[in-house]
């Protein structure tokens, strides 16, 4: 065959491995089974046992037998694997299995142990005909066990999460517990492998391996983790080609995979390993993220589930084939169900939640077909075996969705569960969760000054990175003075991110915080490029103007430039002295709208940070008949429902972080009377609002704010919408400045 004839046979291939793998995905998932279910089915309706008995002609011309077709398909599938386990890695998220370890480390040592010892026992029971090699018969019970042990933790998230019970404490515990198993595991499968490749068990090959595996574990989670930190965020600050993140990731996975590989283990542990320390970056955006998944899920994942199903040749399981595979599936079921039960009770939870969890911890899925496939390709499985735990990885699968579902339905939900579950999807639609990074722009006056700290406390508590642009009038580096100036606002940020910290959840990371300074003639072209990294909050740091009700037109061209959600932050009072004192007093002034509600997220964070307080204050336009008396004492009369919902739904916002928010209601003809009635009272030393853009020349968000910004005694902070939400920010934002970043 030619070389153009290969590559033309080899495309067909793909093209037909990825249409069958999507089509059948597809189905599985439409009749409530996991997408890589049908893609391994699509292989096997491929493979020999089906279209190659009822249209061989076909099969062998699509699929021949020449050992350069088969080196391209295997190359494929090999790329497949690390860019599935990269994946893997990424979509582990510690912090569930931080608030769950106890359970979920007696879960798995237990779910890995028990099936891991049934395997081993039967490739040691196994008679030397079922074998591939009698001599490496070492080496095939240890794939087996390994093949037993593991759980896929994709899977169990999938299925927990459609089912319902993915914010169940069970179901946290059950996908804690996978994520544990999953990482274990492939630490298993990585010396096991480690082994194969030496061909026997060798006392000084297991000891390089395991210390070579223990040394690269320590040093990938010390300093190769601040280092993926730091090249993910260059790559994406840094390089202005298309999806050049992404190549930056790719190149991370191979170059861990390649080490891996050079102490003597198989290339798996470091993709899963990067895969682990890129999730974990504080710079990987939402948008890197699906565009990397877009990549595996669209194109790897379909073709290499179908080519593992391309591989399994169902006439291996006739006759004792189909015994062996029929003990497997019961070995592996009785081994998972009953390693987990243990696990459970050891750990404290009841006999029904220990039996959710045997059963959820039973499917395999993507995983054992993973190591079946590598255990294949290097000789430790023969097609029989191959095709034993294939089977018995789809039917465990099959069976694991029912049998989980009827276990969750017999646990009740307590009341403490249930009011945890409704703050958490509560907490889902805030604003703050949706800002991955920050951006402070800040001169060195003292509403620079106090906005460096207010973003650093935002920066410490929500565990967000922060990009610090500060605006010199002096050249960079032109002077000592401009020097201390830049420093004072790092110091600024660090120091309130740092007490933001302090109450942050336990073994979260330190923020990440950058610096980087510009003369305040290039402020709008900074801002425009520091746009295109990735921002969700812009925090401006600058005295408004002379004008009083106005803003400096630098602050409009800003807002303008960075295109998306901003807050301006002005120091008034004892901030103009001390940028911040021990604890923030704020007062927050709602009105039951989306941005109302983005302030009081915002406000209530600072209060968090800063171990504050916070009162929520409602206006309402008084009714037209009301009694003078009424009015005059400050009554609500109408719209009652409308004021108690809007500031219900704050003092809720405040209890999910543990704020007691004290709820204040006027009715009154001038909203901006009222407020600035409570700010004169002296109890409050900021005042935030959630505020829209108008239209306009200049930036403008109405006759409240504006009476606001020229009367208002306290610091205040103005937290805008996205303009683009906003049509009429929209037109504010282009008028004042054609060319936005």
């Amino acid at each position: 065959m030619t070389h153009d004839a290969s590559v033309v046979v080899f495309i067909s291939e793909l093209v037909v491995l990825l249409v069958a793998g999507r089509a059948a995905g597809e189905l599985a998932q439409r009749i409530g089974q996991p997408a890589v279910i049908g893609q391994i089915i699509a292989g096997v309706l491929l493979g020999p046992s089906v279209l190659g008995a009822i249209a061989p002609g076909l099969w062998h011309s699509l699929f021949p037998a020449g050992a350069a077709q088969h080196a391209m398909l295997d190359a494929l599938a090999q790329l497949g694997v690390l860019l599935l386990l990269l994946m893997t890695g990424m979509e582990t998220d510690l912090t569930v299995f931080r608030d769950a370890r106890r359970a979920a480390v007696s879960i798995s040592l237990s779910s890995i142990v028990v099936p891991f010892i049934c395997g081993v026992a039967l490739g040691v029971l196994l008679p030397e005909s079922m074998l591939p090699s009698p001599s490496r018969r070492a080496i095939t019970a240890l794939f087996l066990g390994t093949a037993l042990s593991i759980s896929s933790v994709k899977i169990v998230a999938l299925v927990v999460r459609d089912l319902g019970f993915l914010r169940r404490t069970v179901g946290q515990i059950i996908i804690a517990s996978s994520i544990a198993d999953d990482t274990i595991g492939w630490l298993i499968v990585a010396i096991t492998l480690g082994l194969a490749l030496h061909g026997v068990i060798d006392v000084a090959a297991v000891t390089r391996i395991v210390l070579g595996t223990a040394a690269f574990l320590i040093l990938s989670f010390t300093f190769g983790r601040r280092l993926v930190f730091q090249l993910i965020r260059w790559s994406n600050d840094n390089l202005r080609s298309e999806m050049a993140t992404i190549s930056m990731i790719l190149v991370i996975a191979g170059l861990m995979a390649l080490l891996t590989a050079a102490i003597g283990v198989h290339l798996v542990l470091g993709a899963f390993v990067a895969g682990i320390l890129i999730g974990q970056s504080q710079t990987l955006t939402r948008r890197i993220d699906a565009q990397l998944r877009g990549l595996i899920v669209a194109l790897f994942m379909p073709v290499f589930f179908a080519l593992a199903g391309l591989a399994t040749d169902l006439s291996a399981l006739a006759g004792s084939g189909l015994v062996l595979t029929a003990g497997l599936i019961v070995l592996a079921s009785f081994g998972k169900f009953s390693g987990a039960f243990l696990g459970g009770r050891l750990g404290g939870l009841s006999y029904a939640e220990s039996f959710a969890v045997g059963c959820g911890m039973n499917a395999r899925g993507s995983t054992e077909i993973i190591v079946a496939s590598i255990g294949l390709s290097m000789g430790a499985l023969d097609q029989r075996l191959f095709t034993a735990i294939v089977a018995m990885a789809v039917v465990t699968t099959l069976v694991m969705p029912p049998m989980l579902r009827w276990a969750l339905r017999r646990l009740p939900m307590s009341s403490e569960e249930k009011a945890r579950i409704e703050r958490e999807e509560f907490e889902t639609q805030g604003f703050l969760k949706q800002v991955e990074r920050v951006l402070l722009a800040v001169d060195a006056s003292p509403s620079g000054q106090f906005a460096s700290r207010l973003a650093g406390l935002l920066a410490g508590v929500r565990r967000i990175p922060t990009t610090v642009l500060h605006l010199d009038r002096a050249a960079v580096g032109g002077s000592a003075a401009s020097d201390r100036r830049i420093r004072r606002s790092t110091a600024a940020v660090q120091a309130a991110a740092q007490a933001g910290d302090e109450v942050a959840p336990s073994g979260s990371d330190k923020v990440d915080i950058t610096t980087r300074s510009r003369t305040l003639s290039e402020s709008d072209e900074a801002i425009a490029a520091e746009a295109r990294k990735g921002y969700g909050l812009l925090v401006i740091g600058r005295e408004p103007s002379a004008a009083g009700a106005a803003f400096d037109p630098q602050i409009t061209r800003s807002a303008a430039r960075f295109g998306g959600a901003f807050a301006i932050a002005i120091a008034r009072g004892v901030h103009r002295r001390e940028p911040l004192p021990a604890a923030l007093n704020i007062l927050v002034a709602v009105t039951g709208t989306r941005v109302s509600r983005q302030g009081a997220e915002v406000a209530i964070a600072l209060s968090q940070a800063s171990r504050g307080a916070v009162a929520a204050l409602y206006v309402a336009n008084p009714p037209r008949r009301s009694l003078p008396w009424r009015q005059r004492f400050g009554r609500v009369i109408a719209p009652r429902n409308a004021a108690n919902a809007a500031v219900r739904e704050i003092v809720d916002l405040g209890e999910l972080y543990g704020i007691a928010v004290s709820a204040r209601i006027r009715s009154v003809s001038a909203a901006y009377d009222a407020i600035l009635k409570e700010v004169q009272s002296g109890q409050h030393d900021l005042l935030v609002m959630g505020v829209s853009p108008r239209s306009g020349d200049q930036l403008f968000f109405g006759d409240v704010a504006a009476e606001i910004l020229e009367r208002a005694e306290c610091s205040v902070l103005f937290v805008s919408a996205d303009p683009a939400a906003d049509p009429a920010a929209v037109a504010t934002l282009s008028q004042s400045s054609p060319q936005r970043g």
